[in-house]
């Protein structure tokens, strides 16, 4: 005999949980959600940092243009080169602290991943394209300048220029090219570098050859100034090389270390060698004709005058 408590036991609902094992339910793949575009911009230190080395360019232009004041304009070359060469900087640090002189460059990275497939980012990185336009213009002022205090003949002044102008040009194609193609990227960089080879050729060997016949001061000078701007410029490719190329640091770093560079090529550079030109007569270089006294009357065809 079938007990009460027995019969409603019977028909009282029951419930299970029922848990799917790995073998019930096929396994879901894991849904990859896409990366968003990493931008590597200019921070508040960089800005400030373009905005006072504006001001500093502008304030060494300045003194720069007193020192000529009371200087003969046959005997001036050495400071308007110099002047020319911070107040074109003085536009580049404008035009890129106003965000004028700037672009980014984009490139596809790869991240390889274990149990999902391989995901792929965008890392667009800000390029101040307006510090190659300064580097085209001035760094053949500053051989210039080394040039004429050396005594450089006009055949290898040009071609250290010209061989300056490439070489700062394949930077600026190599940082705004295609990331992706690491052949292209490194490959302007490797001529950038020979390029450089050959304005140490032209500038710091021959030069070095020229200036000893002007006299030991004259020559201690010379050599003190391109060992000081040839180590610089060394440092340059350097930083290019990690910031730009490599990317590993930060658009604010790259923008100091440039900077203190730009400050001591320039600036620095142009004090030094007007204060020491001003001490040292022997490094005058006289020109007459045109550069002083303008076009000369001879051969002027006069309108209204008897033969």
């Amino acid at each position: 005999m079938i007990h009460p408590e027995q019969v409603a036991d019977m028909l009282r609902p029951t419930t299970s949980t029922f848990m799917p094992t790995a073998t019930s339910v096929p396994g879901q793949v894991p849904t990859v959600m896409p990366t968003p575009t990493e931008y590597q911009t200019v921070g508040e230190i960089g800005h400030r940092t373009l905005w006072v080395t504006f001001a500093l360019m502008v304030l060494s232009s300045g003194i720069f243009a007193l020192l000529s004041w009371n200087v003969p304009t046959s005997k001036r070359i050495f400071h308007v080169i110099t002047t020319l060469i911070t107040i074109i900087a003085s536009l580049s640090y404008f035009a890129m602290a106003t965000g004028h002189a700037t672009t980014y460059n984009c490139s596809t990275v790869w991240d390889h991943h274990k149990h999902v497939p391989d995901t792929s980012r965008q890392v667009c990185r800000q390029v101040f394209w307006g510090r190659y336009v300064d580097w085209t213009l001035t760094t053949p002022l500053l051989l210039l300048d080394l040039c004429l205090l050396a005594g450089v003949d006009g055949a290898h002044t040009l071609m250290a220029i010209v061989a300056d102008v490439i070489m700062v040009l394949c930077g600026l194609f190599s940082a705004l090219g295609e990331k992706g193609n690491t052949a292209q990227k490194w490959g302007w960089y490797t001529i950038a570098c020979i390029s450089y080879l050959f304005v140490i050729w032209h500038v710091a060997l021959h030069g070095g050859r020229t200036v000893s016949a002007k006299g030991r001061g004259v020559s201690r000078l010379f050599k003190g100034l391109a060992l000081f701007t040839l180590l610089l410029w060394t440092a340059y490719p350097i930083i290019w090389g990690i910031a730009d190329g490599a990317r590993k640091v930060s658009v604010d770093t790259e923008i100091l270390i440039y900077t203190v560079l730009d400050i001591l090529a320039k600036p620095v550079f142009g004090f030094w060698l007007l204060l020491s030109h001003r001490a040292m007569p022997e490094t005058n270089i006289d020109l007459s004709g045109y550069w002083s006294h303008g076009p000369s009357t001879e051969g002027r065809i006069r309108i209204g005058e008897e033969d």
